[in-house]
């Protein structure tokens, strides 16, 4: 897979995505549904606090991610949904621990909402991958 970055700005940048990427010389995808902070069995984890479900629904990310041999390489478009977008932006280093080393920067888009599917869940994130 071959991806070219389009960025007809550099603001986004700072924040850890590129607005749009060329994707080429691709055979497969992969479609994840929003990952939460949940354990095996579906039951919500860390009340009240966005940093540990932020980690624990990347970590459950990444389980989809490698159930495909796949990895966070190959995503290629993030979607982010919060119940509270300041405190999430306050907790985005934890996307750029795991994204930034690798150099992978999907375009992605954040939308606050007024809640998930479990009331106590604070943050969601889906993604498309490819290989």
């Amino acid at each position: 897979m071959h991806r070219t970055p389009v960025n007809p700005w550099n603001w986004s940048l700072n924040l850890g995505y590129n607005q749009g990427e060329v994707i080429e010389g691709t055979s497969r995808q992969l479609i994840i549904a929003g990952q939460t902070a949940v354990d095996h069995e579906g039951n919500p984890q860390h009340p009240n606090d966005m940093r540990s479900q932020i980690d624990l629904a990347l970590n459950n990310l990444q389980a989809v991610l490698q159930s495909a041999d796949m990895d966070l390489g190959n995503v290629i478009r993030l979607g982010v949904y919060t119940t509270d977008v300041d405190e999430a932006l306050k907790n985005f280093d934890l996307l750029g621990m795991r994204f930034g080393p690798i150099q992978c920067a999907p375009p992605m888009t954040l939308l606050g909402a007024t809640r998930l599917a479990m009331p106590s869940l604070m943050f969601e994130i889906e993604a498309t991958a490819a290989a």
